[in-house]
């Protein structure tokens, strides 16, 4: 693809000034830039999604009641529940 930009003076002198530095080509230049312009946008998604995952799981937190091991012993809790609520004759 040919790309034709028109820069204001003082993006066509960083763009000068970074060739001269790097000795790199034009296009070698705006690849690179385009190559980390895409890497701190999935950056940027990354944290945005990290950021909602925490906003959840604080939500979440604390709204849970009984026991810590109640996912493993959740069969022992309930019969112990129904033995108190309906007691044996």
């Amino acid at each position: 693809m040919r790309i034709n930009a028109r820069l204001e003076d003082s993006y066509e002198a960083k763009f000068m000034l970074v060739q001269q530095q790097e000795h790199k080509n034009r296009t070698d230049i705006l690849k690179e830039a385009l190559d980390q312009y895409f890497a701190h946008k999935l950056q940027q998604q990354e944290q945005s999604a990290w950021e909602k995952n925490q906003r959840i799981l604080k939500m979440l937190a604390g709204i849970g009641n009984g026991p810590e091991d109640g996912s493993v012993n959740y069969k022992k809790y309930v019969q112990e529940y129904l033995n108190e609520k309906f007691p044996a004759r």
